[in-house]
Protein backbone atom coordinates (compact mmCIF):
# COMPACT_ATOMS: atom_id res chain seq x y z
CA UNK A 1 0.00 0.00 0.00
CA UNK A 2 1.32 3.44 -0.94
CA UNK A 3 0.56 6.02 1.73
CA UNK A 4 0.79 9.77 1.32
CA UNK A 5 1.04 11.94 4.44
CA UNK A 6 0.59 15.68 4.05
CA UNK A 7 1.62 18.29 6.62
CA UNK A 8 1.62 22.08 6.52
CA UNK A 9 4.80 23.11 8.32
CA UNK A 10 8.49 22.28 8.56
CA UNK A 11 8.08 21.50 12.26
CA UNK A 12 5.48 18.82 11.50
CA UNK A 13 7.52 17.48 8.60
CA UNK A 14 10.55 17.04 10.84
CA UNK A 15 8.54 15.14 13.45
CA UNK A 16 7.14 12.67 10.92
CA UNK A 17 10.25 12.21 8.76
CA UNK A 18 12.05 10.93 11.82
CA UNK A 19 9.44 8.16 12.14
CA UNK A 20 9.23 6.79 8.60
CA UNK A 21 11.78 5.38 6.15
CA UNK A 22 9.62 3.09 3.98
CA UNK A 23 9.69 4.03 0.28
CA UNK A 24 5.96 3.29 0.06
CA UNK A 25 5.29 6.16 2.48
CA UNK A 26 5.79 9.69 1.22
CA UNK A 27 5.59 12.69 3.56
CA UNK A 28 5.19 16.09 1.95
CA UNK A 29 4.87 19.64 3.23
CA UNK A 30 2.14 21.56 1.43
CA UNK A 31 2.37 24.90 3.25
CA UNK A 32 -0.21 26.59 5.43
CA UNK A 33 -3.79 27.21 4.34
CA UNK A 34 -6.42 25.80 2.02
CA UNK A 35 -4.91 26.70 -1.36
CA UNK A 36 -1.50 25.32 -0.42
CA UNK A 37 -3.17 22.19 0.95
CA UNK A 38 -5.13 21.56 -2.23
CA UNK A 39 -2.11 22.17 -4.47
CA UNK A 40 0.10 19.94 -2.34
CA UNK A 41 -2.48 17.16 -2.33
CA UNK A 42 -2.93 17.26 -6.09
CA UNK A 43 0.84 17.19 -6.54
CA UNK A 44 1.06 14.17 -4.21
CA UNK A 45 -1.64 12.36 -6.21
CA UNK A 46 -0.12 13.20 -9.60
CA UNK A 47 3.45 12.27 -8.71
CA UNK A 48 3.13 9.48 -6.11
CA UNK A 49 -0.29 7.91 -6.87
CA UNK A 50 -1.00 6.97 -3.24
CA UNK A 51 -3.64 4.43 -2.26
CA UNK A 52 -4.61 6.61 0.69
CA UNK A 53 -3.81 10.10 1.98
CA UNK A 54 -3.48 11.15 5.61
CA UNK A 55 -3.65 14.77 6.72
CA UNK A 56 -1.35 15.10 9.72
CA UNK A 57 -0.14 17.93 11.89
CA UNK A 58 -1.44 19.97 14.79
CA UNK A 59 -4.74 21.72 15.45
CA UNK A 60 -6.61 23.74 18.02
CA UNK A 61 -8.90 21.61 20.18
CA UNK A 62 -12.45 22.05 21.42
CA UNK A 63 -14.38 20.29 24.17
CA UNK A 64 -14.16 19.65 27.88
CA UNK A 65 -12.70 16.20 27.24
CA UNK A 66 -9.93 17.43 24.91
CA UNK A 67 -6.41 18.18 26.16
CA UNK A 68 -3.09 19.18 24.63
CA UNK A 69 -1.33 16.22 22.95
CA UNK A 70 -4.63 14.39 22.46
CA UNK A 71 -5.19 13.18 18.91
CA UNK A 72 -8.33 13.92 16.92
CA UNK A 73 -9.16 11.51 14.11
CA UNK A 74 -11.65 12.90 11.63
CA UNK A 75 -15.01 11.20 11.25
CA UNK A 76 -15.75 14.03 8.81
CA UNK A 77 -14.40 17.44 7.87
CA UNK A 78 -15.91 20.69 6.63
CA UNK A 79 -15.01 24.36 6.20
CA UNK A 80 -15.80 26.90 8.90
CA UNK A 81 -15.20 29.89 6.59
CA UNK A 82 -17.09 28.98 3.41
CA UNK A 83 -20.55 30.34 2.63
CA UNK A 84 -21.95 30.29 -0.89
CA UNK A 85 -25.25 31.98 0.01
CA UNK A 86 -28.74 31.09 -1.14
CA UNK A 87 -29.22 33.31 -4.20
CA UNK A 88 -28.70 30.47 -6.68
CA UNK A 89 -29.23 27.33 -4.61
CA UNK A 90 -31.11 27.48 -1.33
CA UNK A 91 -30.03 23.96 -0.37
CA UNK A 92 -26.35 24.85 0.09
CA UNK A 93 -25.45 25.11 3.77
CA UNK A 94 -22.78 27.00 5.66
CA UNK A 95 -19.40 25.33 5.21
CA UNK A 96 -20.32 23.74 1.88
CA UNK A 97 -18.83 24.58 -1.50
CA UNK A 98 -21.77 24.66 -3.87
CA UNK A 99 -22.08 21.45 -5.85
CA UNK A 100 -19.82 19.49 -3.49
CA UNK A 101 -20.62 17.53 -0.30
CA UNK A 102 -21.70 19.32 2.86
CA UNK A 103 -19.04 17.35 4.72
CA UNK A 104 -16.32 14.93 3.67
CA UNK A 105 -16.45 11.70 5.68
CA UNK A 106 -13.30 9.79 6.50
CA UNK A 107 -12.81 6.59 4.54
CA UNK A 108 -14.76 3.90 6.48
CA UNK A 109 -11.91 1.37 6.48
CA UNK A 110 -9.37 3.92 7.68
CA UNK A 111 -11.74 5.18 10.36
CA UNK A 112 -12.41 1.65 11.59
CA UNK A 113 -8.67 1.01 11.86
CA UNK A 114 -8.26 4.25 13.80
CA UNK A 115 -11.05 3.30 16.18
CA UNK A 116 -9.44 -0.09 16.79
CA UNK A 117 -6.18 1.71 17.46
CA UNK A 118 -7.77 3.73 20.24
CA UNK A 119 -8.91 0.49 21.89
CA UNK A 120 -5.65 -1.42 21.47
CA UNK A 121 -3.43 1.51 22.47
CA UNK A 122 -5.53 2.69 25.39
CA UNK A 123 -2.65 4.79 26.72
CA UNK A 124 -3.13 7.12 23.74
CA UNK A 125 -5.79 9.81 24.13
CA UNK A 126 -7.51 9.43 20.78
CA UNK A 127 -10.85 11.04 19.97
CA UNK A 128 -12.93 10.81 16.81
CA UNK A 129 -15.12 13.62 15.53
CA UNK A 130 -15.60 16.59 13.26
CA UNK A 131 -12.61 18.69 12.19
CA UNK A 132 -13.34 22.13 10.72
CA UNK A 133 -10.95 24.00 8.43
CA UNK A 134 -10.45 27.64 7.54
CA UNK A 135 -7.83 30.20 6.57
CA UNK A 136 -7.49 31.58 10.07
CA UNK A 137 -4.99 30.81 12.82
CA UNK A 138 -7.29 30.84 15.84
CA UNK A 139 -5.40 32.88 18.40
CA UNK A 140 -8.29 34.43 20.32
CA UNK A 141 -11.14 33.06 22.37
CA UNK A 142 -13.55 35.29 20.46
CA UNK A 143 -12.62 33.76 17.11
CA UNK A 144 -12.90 30.24 18.48
CA UNK A 145 -16.33 31.00 19.92
CA UNK A 146 -17.52 32.30 16.54
CA UNK A 147 -16.49 29.00 14.95
CA UNK A 148 -17.92 26.80 17.68
CA UNK A 149 -21.21 28.68 17.57
CA UNK A 150 -21.58 27.38 14.01
CA UNK A 151 -20.07 23.93 14.65
CA UNK A 152 -20.55 23.11 18.35
CA UNK A 153 -19.68 19.44 17.78
CA UNK A 154 -16.24 20.23 16.28
CA UNK A 155 -13.36 18.54 18.07
CA UNK A 156 -10.58 20.41 16.28
CA UNK A 157 -9.93 23.44 14.07
CA UNK A 158 -7.16 23.50 11.48
CA UNK A 159 -6.19 25.21 8.23
CA UNK A 160 -5.76 22.32 5.77
CA UNK A 161 -7.73 19.12 6.38
CA UNK A 162 -10.92 19.93 4.48
CA UNK A 163 -9.02 21.22 1.44
CA UNK A 164 -7.05 17.98 1.40
CA UNK A 165 -10.28 16.01 1.79
CA UNK A 166 -11.97 17.91 -1.05
CA UNK A 167 -9.04 17.22 -3.37
CA UNK A 168 -9.05 13.55 -2.41
CA UNK A 169 -12.81 13.39 -3.00
CA UNK A 170 -12.43 14.81 -6.51
CA UNK A 171 -9.61 12.35 -7.25
CA UNK A 172 -11.33 9.39 -5.54
CA UNK A 173 -8.49 8.79 -3.07
CA UNK A 174 -9.40 7.53 0.44
CA UNK A 175 -8.69 10.14 3.11
CA UNK A 176 -8.47 10.58 6.86
CA UNK A 177 -7.07 13.31 9.13
CA UNK A 178 -4.97 12.82 12.28
CA UNK A 179 -4.45 16.02 14.25
CA UNK A 180 -2.44 16.45 17.45
CA UNK A 181 -3.92 19.10 19.73
CA UNK A 182 -1.37 21.86 20.25
CA UNK A 183 -3.64 24.32 22.05
CA UNK A 184 -7.17 24.80 23.36
CA UNK A 185 -8.10 28.33 22.19
CA UNK A 186 -10.98 28.70 24.66
CA UNK A 187 -8.52 28.04 27.52
CA UNK A 188 -5.60 29.99 26.06
CA UNK A 189 -4.31 33.56 25.92
CA UNK A 190 -2.19 34.94 23.06
CA UNK A 191 -1.56 31.41 21.70
CA UNK A 192 0.79 30.69 24.62
CA UNK A 193 -0.23 27.01 24.69
CA UNK A 194 0.62 26.68 21.00
CA UNK A 195 4.11 28.10 21.51
CA UNK A 196 4.65 25.96 24.61
CA UNK A 197 3.63 22.87 22.61
CA UNK A 198 6.41 23.37 20.09
CA UNK A 199 8.97 24.59 22.60
CA UNK A 200 8.43 21.92 25.25
CA UNK A 201 6.20 18.94 24.43
CA UNK A 202 5.98 18.35 20.67
CA UNK A 203 8.57 15.56 20.72
CA UNK A 204 6.91 12.18 20.08
CA UNK A 205 3.48 13.81 19.69
CA UNK A 206 3.12 12.28 16.21
CA UNK A 207 3.85 8.69 17.22
CA UNK A 208 0.15 7.86 16.92
CA UNK A 209 0.30 8.54 13.18
CA UNK A 210 3.12 6.02 12.88
CA UNK A 211 1.17 3.50 14.96
CA UNK A 212 -1.85 3.99 12.73
CA UNK A 213 0.14 3.52 9.52
CA UNK A 214 1.71 0.34 10.91
CA UNK A 215 -1.78 -1.03 11.60
CA UNK A 216 -2.88 -0.78 7.96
Amino acid sequence: MKIGIIVAMDKELKQLKELFSDSDIRIAKCGIGKVNAALGTQRMINEFHPDIIISSGCAGGNGDDINIQDVIVSTEVTYHDVYCGTAIDNTTVYGQVQGLPVRYPADPYLLSKAQQLSIINYQLSIHTGLIVTGDWFVDTKEKMRSIINLFPEAKAVDMESCAIAQTCYINKVPFISFRVISDIPLRDTDASQYHDFWNQIADNSFQVTKTFVESL
